[in-house]
Order: C-alpha cells, then structure tokens, then sequence
C-alpha cells in the first residue's frame, strides 16, 4: 500500500500519526507519507514519518475561518504559494498510483478528491453534537442550519459520496448514523484521540474523597494550547482560574500540573508564573511521582498549591488528574473521554475565542463548563459536591469520544478497501 496522509492541525496530526502507526506495524504497508497542511507537522517528524512537499508554519496557526482578519495575515506569509505548492504535490501522488487518507476538515477532503487517486476520510472537525443531541435540535440551531440537515453541508457530503470515496470515519455514532442517512460510506469505528490514552481504571474525585484522605491532593490539570504566541496569553488567563482554585480551597492541598507542549518555550511560562506570584522550588522536589518519567519538570509553590511544569509526562498528567482548566481543543476532548469534568476560559484568539469556547460545550455536553477565570474554584466546589452530576459527566465523556481502539479498526478497513 502506498499511501499519502493529509491532516491540517496539531490535533488532527496526532489522530493520523496514531493511525499511521498502526499500519507501519504491517508487512504490506509499503510506502507511508504525510503532507501537513498546518504547521511543520511535529508529530509526524517525532514518529519518523517522511514528509512530502513544503510544510510552513502560517501566522494564523490554521484558524484563518475563525478570524478574517489572519487570512489576510496568511496570505502575506504565503499561503496562496504554500497551497498551491501543497496541490502539486497530492496531485502527482495521485498521478502515480497512490491513495490519500484526509484527516481534518473539507480542505484535506477536497486536496483528496482532487488528486485523482482512491481516498479516505476521518473527519475530526464536525459533530452532528454541534447542532443536536440523542434527543434533537439544540435550542441556539438556526432554522437554516436545520434545513441544511447536518452539520456537514452539501458540498462536504458530495465528496464523501463520490465513487473514489471508500470510507468516512465519522468522530461519533451520532455523526456516523446523520451522514449514512445521506448515503455516505460512514463507519462508526470510534475516535483515535482516545486510542492509547485510557489508563485500566478511571477515577472520579468527590469532595468526600478529599475530606476522607487529607494525604490526598486536589489535582488540577493546566491546558493553554499548544500554539504560540496564543498559547502563552492563554497561560495567564489560565493561571487566574488556578488562583481563583487556590483561594477556595485553602485548607486543602492543590497540585496544578502543566502539560505544555514542546512547540511552548518553558522560559516564556516560567516568567509569566513568577510574576504571578509563584516561587520556583529546587530541581527534586516534584511530589508525589505525578511526572515520575520527566526528569526535566520544573516545580513551583505558592501558599497551599505546588504547580508542575513538564513538556515530557503529558499522558500521565491527564491519568493523574481530577479536573482540568482549559483553553484547547485536542487536549480538551482526550480529557473529556476520560470521564473527567473541564472548566473553559474564553480567549482573544485566533483559535480559542469565545465562540470557540462556546461550540466546544456544544461538542462536549455536560463535560465542559465555560465560565470565567474567577469563578473557577467557587464553581468546581459546588461540583465536587454533586456526585450525581460527576457521574453523567463520566458517562457522557465515553459517549462523546467512544471507546479507544479506532485506530486499528480504520487500518483495518483501509487495506481491505482502499487499495
């Protein structure tokens, strides 16, 4: 098999490296490459995987739709050279007897449709959640998106029932079940943002546990985003929520841990904490073993909180964890799939505004709470003492992602019918 994988994300690179992976293992896989429309395709380079054609990073991150004003910043950095560029390259992918798997939104899809060649789909953008739910229509969908009738429109739906179209992996059952209505090829084979990151026994923490185990940390994962420079005013934003944690809790013990991305400049966080107020403990004394692999983590106290900063541990914070504070969007929904309540800050942009936030309660359900930075602690204590609600949250959270184990079941159906 030869085959060529579009995605246009940090998020979406890390749902096609996880299917990639899973056909690397196979003795008929033989030639593999990726063509990242976003970004410089990190994830992809960490995993060894050859990249075709220019990748260039856009002052926009790829949020161009969610702001005009950076399509035009885009468009001076290159971008109208970049996709064209980009073009060229599918095409004589296709030209030479390669198939193309698109992971992301229309733009992958449409540069799949274009190359000539036999293609897959594994959409991570949409979800019919954004427009309903099990039961119908949210209240906020317009008239006109309910006569559109799903949250993919026409002309998305018309490349994913086009003959050279084998397969489309929709994000959940819901979307799966709207998009067969409309005679696209969609199999609900689950999500690959959960494959490899849920641990054998999720807990859910209660105010009683806390009461019970005075040992027993509060634990509070920290999630600004993974792009700069963005990511580091969602830093402080998020910083705010944890004081506000702080404040509320003060007779118990509280853990921030900071999963940061490498694409982040640790220097830049660690300013931005010590004007905040936080006094950086010498290297050893990370408590606990919450980051027992990250000899690199960086500790730091204030009052009765220690914040964790690590770049290395990301899949051992979210295990470790109780609650989140977000401002991202893959992170966000791996963590939501785990069963485990997040609490959102709007942002200035350009990905995570306040529509964005919006949507993403939207996308989530009940998992997500958007409030603001000050009223963070006020509000997770009312939460802990909701076992009933802590309980929904941990069944939407495997309702919305599914189960893990998608991965393979896409591989799968890629070389039985892709080929």
């Amino acid at each position: 098999m030869r085959l060529l994988c579009l995605s246009n994300g940090h998020g979406e690179d890390i749902v096609a490296v996880r299917i990639l992976e899973q056909l690397q293992r196979l003795p008929n896989a033989d030639e593999i490459s990726a063509l990242p429309l976003v970004g410089e395709g990190y994830a992809y380079r960490q995993r060894d995987i050859p990249i075709l054609g220019r990748v260039r990073k856009m002052p926009s991150g790829g949020f161009v739709y969610m702001d005009n004003r950076q399509l035009w910043r885009d468009i001076q950095g290159g971008l109208i050279q970049l996709t064209l560029a980009q073009y060229k390259v599918v095409k004589k992918w296709g030209q030479s007897g390669g198939m193309v798997l698109a992971v992301g939104d229309v733009f992958p899809l449409l540069l799949a449709w274009l190359s000539g060649a036999n293609y897959a789909f594994v959409g991570t953008a949409k979800s019919e959640y954004y427009l309903r739910d099990e039961v119908g229509w949210l209240p906020q969908t317009s008239r006109f998106e309910r006569w559109m009738g799903s949250v993919y429109l026409p002309w998305e739906r018309w490349l994913m029932t086009r003959k050279r179209c084998k397969g489309v992996f929709p994000r959940d059952r819901l979307t799966t079940e709207v998009l067969q209505s409309y005679s696209v090829p969609a199999y609900n084979f689950g999500n690959p943002m959960v494959d490899d990151i849920t641990p054998p026994s999720p807990k859910v923490i209660s105010d009683a546990d806390l009461d019970a185990e005075e040992v027993r940390p509060l634990i509070i994962l920290l999630l600004p985003g993974s792009r700069p420079p963005e990511a580091y005013r969602n830093w402080e934003i998020v910083l705010e929520g944890g004081k506000s944690v702080i404040s509320t809790f003060k007779r118990k013990r509280v853990v921030f841990l900071s999963a940061i991305a490498p694409s982040l400049d640790p220097s830049i966080l660690t300013e931005i904490l010590q004007k905040k107020g936080w006094t950086e403990q010498p290297s050893g004394q990370i408590i606990d073993n919450l980051v027992p692999d990250d000899h690199e983590s960086l500790s730091f106290r204030q009052e009765n909180a220690t914040l964790i900063l690590t770049q290395n541990s990301y899949q051992e914070c979210l295990y470790s964890a109780d609650v989140a504070i977000a401002m991202s969007g893959t992170a966000t929904e791996q963590f939501v799939g785990l069963g485990k309540p997040v609490f959102t800050l709007p942002g200035t942009g350009p990905q995570f505004t306040p529509s964005f936030a919006e949507a993403q309660t939207r996308l989530l359900g009940v998992s997500v709470i958007l409030t603001q930075p000050s009223e963070v602690g006020s509000q997770l204590q009312a939460l802990l003492k909701n076992p009933d609600h802590l309980q929904l949250i941990t069944q939407n959270g495997k309702l919305r992602l599914g189960q893990p184990g998608s991965a393979l079941k896409i591989t799968q159906f890629l070389l039985s019918h892709l080929q």
